[in-house]
């Protein structure tokens, strides 16, 4: 019989059942569409030697007037600048109320028996948590030491341990083989600001409620006398009705409150204690305590407006409560320009920047004071910022009502400076700043600028926002409901059509919001995990019209699934859109940078279980590692130490069946043999052929599967036989590439039976 043609439809199907998607594609990884034809991905290399501390979540590019181009890379922990070829840290150090950064004096004892230093900053309680970053300036080793102070001086340290509100440990870079045991050691402590976790989990609640923990309270009771910051006893007027051991909170009330405030009343200045010893007396003493846990300070208290208050199931900044709705984000960044100067926020955190023109720029951090663009008077507690490109406002989204008192933040609330005048946000008739809140949905989740207007999505809804100037600046109309955004980076926009991810499925805005259809949309929102939305990435790849969303499923803390729109495959349309998916771990990525100041995409990929090497010199725990990558050059992954990781590669079509005068699949088909069609075919790829007698059966490799292919293979002879049959093929070797043209194979019907 004359050989027969099967073509199958661009993208992947997962809606439909094997048999009633006859000629499409049911699965992929590593594979797009182009021309409607499948292909390999083209392959990535690391830019540079060094991985990066933390998760990358947010990527910009920004180019000065002499035309150096930078990328600033945000991640849970840093703010990094990249720059022909090297890493620069440019993070900024935590800052008091007038924007200097704070420097905490401080002693430092080594350890003889590991790498354990200990730091003391007196007096000073330092308010640090585990995890977070400093730096150690002027450091000098203690009298005895081996260590050399280079192993300290001018470097990045991770708190390991936080033993009291004024010590904490680091671990040193080398072992200690001096005396080790003196304590007068000196260095200068500048905290890192603190950017927020590396995963979006439920359950985190320091700073959500009071201190997201529960109060008890049928076991209360008030101080019997004035405790100081350091005591380990703490004399309650009757501890009779507190447990044995446990948790407590020693409350100092807002001004005003009443005698039994509920827990929202307790002022930020309270204390969580736990404690392993109760007298049951009245009056009577909590023993052993130790102070200021879960996050907490602790605070010399008078019985005046203090009470103390039995706590359970409390956590603390970083402690999973559990069955809550509390939602701590993950650490983000919103990153901007303002010309030559980078606008730099630490979402529900404060706004810094960095003057790429700045002579010394590769060695001055981001900072509220810097050079002649300070945002000392910028609010300090923002979900996003963005600046309009057009009008050069710089706009703070999910902001507070009263600059400068980051309580009064309000989710949906609009601010926006003067313009070309970042720090002025007071209203004036002779100025164009101003405010707007917004109405449908609880929170604004995210923000871009398109083509004639900034699009802002709450979480249930599409706003426009356009300069119509005086006296009103912007003009705001709601253009959609129920298509909020799932994440702050989970929205882009090209060539005036912005496509981003919601909770309920994908959308698309040209003018008018539209629902995207989607053949992969059981898939997708089946397994992906909607409530770690904050850490899904969308990115544009204009050499592929492709749409890429890195999203992360129930059973894992970090993005491990990717799902692909092919926006400019309008040549062979299909009902349900080109849409192709994936889940080989090399290929996830965190942060996504499309072409436009580089020539190729630029984007991270993030390993937990990894330690990345820049910019801490020692002792991180469970920060993982972030790898730099530029795309799309070659075949495969050509990871920082210059090793090179294969590519594998692969597409599974869906049945396909004999068409015969009687319909389709009345007779069995016997496959004799089949031609290979491929273009750009490098190196050997293997074709699977796979029978099945009825729909309901699993598919059976033939007896000669699977078949290996090269640019010399002309044809294959096979022996396949079965009413249904399917095709797979894959790469997974390095080396190799390879592109799909059509199905040629000899078909003959075989009987009924």
């Amino acid at each position: 019989m004359a050989l027969q043609q099967i073509k199958f439809q661009p993208g992947i199907d997962k809606q439909d059942t094997s048999v009633g998607a006859v000629g499409r594609w049911t699965d992929s990884d590593n594979v797009r569409f182009r021309y409607g034809l499948p292909e390999k991905v083209g392959g990535w290399q690391s830019l540079v030697p060094d991985t990066l501390v933390g998760v990358a979540r947010k990527q910009h590019a920004i180019v000065d007037n002499s035309g150096n181009r930078y990328v600033i890379l945000g991640t849970d922990k840093f703010l990094i600048c990249y720059f022909e070829g090297k890493f620069f840290d440019i993070t900024p150090f935590d800052t008091a109320a007038n924007g200097i950064a704070i420097s905490l004096a401080s002693t430092f004892a080594t350890n003889l028996s590991n790498k354990s230093v200990t730091v003391t900053t007196g007096t000073t309680a330092h308010g640090f948590q585990e995890g977070d970053i400093v730096f150690l300036d002027a450091a000098v080793t203690p009298t005895g030491s081996n260590l050399p102070n280079s192993d300290f001086d001018d470097k990045i340290f991770q708190i390991i341990t936080v033993p009291s509100n004024t010590t904490f440990t680091i671990t040193s870079p080398t072992q200690e083989s001096g005396t080790g045991t003196l304590t007068d050691g000196s260095c200068n402590v500048k905290p890192y600001a603190v950017i927020g976790p590396a995963a979006q989990t439920y359950g985190y609640g320091y700073g959500v409620g009071q201190f997201g923990g529960t109060v008890q309270g049928s076991a209360t009771s008030s101080l019997s006398g004035v405790i100081a910051a350091s005591d380990t006893t703490v004399a309650l007027a009757d501890s009779r009705n507190f447990t044995t051991t446990g948790t407590a909170l020693i409350g100092n009330f807002n001004a005003g409150s009443a005698p039994n405030p509920p827990p929202a009343s307790y002022a930020s200045t309270s204390e969580l204690i736990t404690y392993t010893g109760n007298t049951n007396a009245n009056p009577g003493n909590l023993t052993t305590v130790s102070r200021s846990q879960f996050g907490t300070t602790a605070q010399s208290s008078t019985p005046t407006s203090t009470l103390v208050t039995q706590a359970t199931d409390w956590t603390g900044y970083g402690d999973p409560v559990v069955a809550t709705t509390v939602t701590l984000e993950p650490g983000l960044w919103s990153l901007s320009s303002f010309g030559e100067v980078l606008i730099a926020t630490i979402s529900n955190g404060k706004t810094f920047t960095w003057n790429s023109g700045d002579a010394a720029r590769l060695s001055v951090r981001a900072s509220q004071l810097t050079n002649n663009f300070k945002t000392t008077d910028n609010p300090d507690k923002s979900r996003l910022t963005l600046v309009s490109p057009t009008t050069r406002h710089l706009i703070h989204f999910g902001t507070e009502a009263t600059i400068g008192t980051p309580t009064s933040q309000e989710d949906l609330l609009i601010r926006f400076s003067e313009q070309e005048d970042i720090n002025d946000y007071t209203i004036q008739a002779v100025n164009t700043a101003g405010s707007q809140r917004l109405q449908d949905g609880t929170k604004i989740m995210g923000a871009i600028s398109a083509k004639e207007n900034i699009l802002v999505w709450t979480d249930n809804a599409l706003y426009t926002m356009k300069f119509v100037g005086a006296p009103f600046t912007f003009g705001f109309e709601q253009v959609g409901t129920n298509c909020g955004l799932i994440g702050k980076n989970a929205a882009v926009e090209i060539d005036g059509v912005a496509y981003w991810m919601s909770n309920n499925g994908f959308f698309s805005f040209d003018g008018t919001v539209n629902t995207l259809p989607c053949s992969v949309e059981d898939f997708v929102f089946d397994n992906a995990d909607t409530t770690k939305g904050q850490q899904i990435n969308a990115g544009i790849n204009n050499l592929f019209t492709e749409v890429t969303w890195w999203y992360p499923t129930s059973a894992s803390d970090f993005n491990n699934r990717y799902v692909v729109y092919n926006y400019g495959q309008t040549n062979q349309p299909t009902p349900m859109g080109n849409w192709y998916t994936g889940t080989n771990t090399n290929s996830i990525r965190t942060t996504w940078m499309d072409t436009s100041v580089y020539p190729k995409p630029y984007a991270t990929a993030f390993n937990s279980t990894s330690t990345g090497t820049f910019p801490i010199v020692g002792g991180e725990t469970g920060l993982g590692q972030s790898v730099f990558f530029e795309h799309e050059t070659g075949t495969d992954q050509v990871n920082p130490n210059g090793s090179t990781t294969a590519l594998t590669s692969n597409i599974q079509s869906y049945d396909f069946a004999l068409q015969t005068d009687q319909g389709i699949g009345e007779y069995f088909l016997a496959m004799r043999r089949f031609l290979p069609n491929f273009k750009n075919l490098i190196g050997d790829i293997t074709v699977t052929i796979s029978v099945a007698d009825y729909p309901a059966e699993p598919n059976t490799n033939t007896t000669l599967s699977p078949f290996v292919i090269n640019s010399t293979t002309t044809k294959i002879d096979t022996r396949a036989r079965g009413r249904y049959a399917s095709l797979q093929i894959q790469n997974l070797g390095a080396g190799q590439s390879w592109r799909f043209g059509t199905f040629q194979a000899d078909l003959q019907p075989d009987g009924r039976r």
